[in-house]
This record gives structure tokens, sequence and C-alpha cells, in this order.
């Protein structure tokens, strides 16, 4: 068993005064040797941390202690080490930015658990699954036959869904990484008159976790060092995306090491070394690249 576990949360919910939780948080968790990103709102917390088994213990203890929290739902990794290299706790006007402040939570999508989207897909059912994610998180992973909207942000949600007009008798499944952008995203589909409308529950982490090598196709991008999570093990399955340079498949994202370019990629492990962890000649060449360390 590994010494590491990486969590993931959020809960919408009315909080008084989130600006007097910030402080207190940040400085709890530098004592505690937590480290990763959570952001607190009058609608509620979304986080990921990382820690030792015993720290992450105590954190989940810390953060459900209070009431707005206390049935907190905890999606939870093993690691082999800290997945973030600092601690950020921040304030913020929502919990993920979506401009869709006017969309009503009451009236998201109905619930569908991961046993049950399997089911839609064993039985054949005709339905149509939308990635709610960022469409480079989509390249790298996504459900079979799911459609995936070009979108470089959340914020980008309101025109893919001008852009499916014509579905909206259809059963339409939604879902994002642990589910807190299907919150709004089938929500605001709903408002907008698609007839029946659902949610991943948990989103892509609560599925892979009870049905890896089923209809998730390669891996699950994550906001943390480790970049991408991966539990498939039928090969078929484990990678979908194309390293930039020699389009081998792989599930692999590096920044570009020239810092005034900093464009996330795509690429495998041989090139990533071969082309200095760079993705152009020009970013080679630069003279403000971070430092690189082989392996």
């Amino acid at each position: 068993m590994k010494d590491y576990r990486v969590l993931l949360f959020y809960k919408y919910v009315d909080v008084d005064e989130p600006g007097s939780i910030v402080n207190e948080h940040l400085d709890w968790c530098l004592a505690n040797d937590i480290k990763g990103r959570v952001f607190f709102a009058k609608e509620g917390v979304n986080g990921t941390v990382s820690g030792k088994i015993e720290h992450i213990e105590r954190y989940k203890a810390h953060l459900t202690n209070y009431p707005m929290f206390n049935d907190i739902w905890f999606k939870e990794d093993e690691a082999d080490e800290h997945a973030f290299k600092k601690m950020y706790v921040r304030m913020k006007n929502e919990i993920v930015h979506s401009e869709l402040n006017g969309t009503l939570l009451k009236n998201g999508g109905k619930r569908l658990d991961p046993k049950k989207l399997k089911e839609f897909y064993d039985s054949g059912k005709d339905f149509i699954i939308i990635d709610a994610r960022n469409q480079y998180e989509s390249e790298i992973g996504r459900f079979k036959n799911a459609i995936t909207p070009p979108i470089k942000n959340f914020r980008g949600w309101k025109q893919a869904i001008e852009d499916l007009e014509e579905h909206k008798d259809k059963t339409m499944v939604t879902y994002c990484t642990g589910g807190i952008r299907c919150e709004k995203a089938s929500a605001y589909m709903v408002e907008q008159g698609f007839k029946d409308v659902y949610q991943l529950d948990g989103g892509i982490h609560n599925f892979i976790n009870q049905f890896p090598d089923t209809y998730w196709e390669g891996g699950m991008f994550v906001f943390d060092e480790r970049r991408v999570v991966t539990t498939n093990t039928k090969e078929e399955l484990k990678h979908i995306a194309k390293c930039y340079y020699c389009r081998k498949l792989t599930s692999y994202y590096i920044n570009c090491h020239n810092q005034d370019c900093d464009k996330l990629f795509v690429c495998c492990h041989d090139c990533k070394v071969e082309q200095d962890y760079c993705c152009s000649d020009e970013c080679r060449n630069s003279t403000n690249k971070r430092k690189t360390y082989h392996g």
C-alpha cells in the first residue's frame, strides 16, 4: 500500500462567511503537511489535496468538523508522494468559474450512478454522453462515443449546448472529473429545454474505480503533478492520445519548458527527453527555460 493519498472533493452549500475560513484553513494545512488547492465561496467548497495517510485522515476530520461540510464526499487515490508542491487556499466568487451564475442547482440533471451508466452501454440504450470538461482533458481520455465540445474552459459550456439543440428530446448524460462541473452543466441544459438529462454521480473518478476496462477510454486528466491517472489494464483502452512528435499512443502531458511558451501538449517519454521538454526548435533555443531533470 502506498504511503500518500490524494483527495478530490466539493460541496455546493451556503457558507455565511467563507472569508473567515480561508486563513484558518491555510494555517492548519501548513501545520499538518497538507498540500494542494482549496477554494471557498458563498456557494461552497472545492478542493484537491495530498498528504501522508495519517495527515489525510486528520484533514478529513478537520474539514468535516465544519457543520456545513460534515457530509462531504471525498474521492481518494493512492500516491507515492505529494501530488502538489505547495498549499493554496483562496476565497472565490464561484468554486468553479462557469458564467452560469443564474443557473439553479435544484434544476440539475438526475444523478446516474456508475452501475446504471454501464447498464446504459451494455443494453445498447439510445443516449448521448457529453463531456463537460476542457478539450485538453478529453483529448487524453473520454467515454466511448462521447461528444467532446471544443471548449478551452468551463465558461464555454453555453456555446457547447447551443450546438446540441437538435438533441433536446434525447437522453443526455453529462460527465466531468468528480461531478462538480456537471452540477451546473446539467442544470443549464434542463433550463434550456433538454427533456431527459442525467449527471454522472461522482464523475469519471467514481466510474473508473468501479468499472475499469469497460467504457472509459484512455487516461483521466487531473489538476496536480500527476497530470494523468490511468486505471485501465487492457492495452487497447490505456491510451487514445497521440504524441505531438512521433504520433505513438500515450497518456502523458507536459508543459513546454520554455517559460515564455508553457504550452501543454501530449508527448511520450522518449520524445520528451529527445526534444528537451520543448514543443519547437524556437523553444528549445530559448534562454528562459525551466531546469530539466532527465529520466
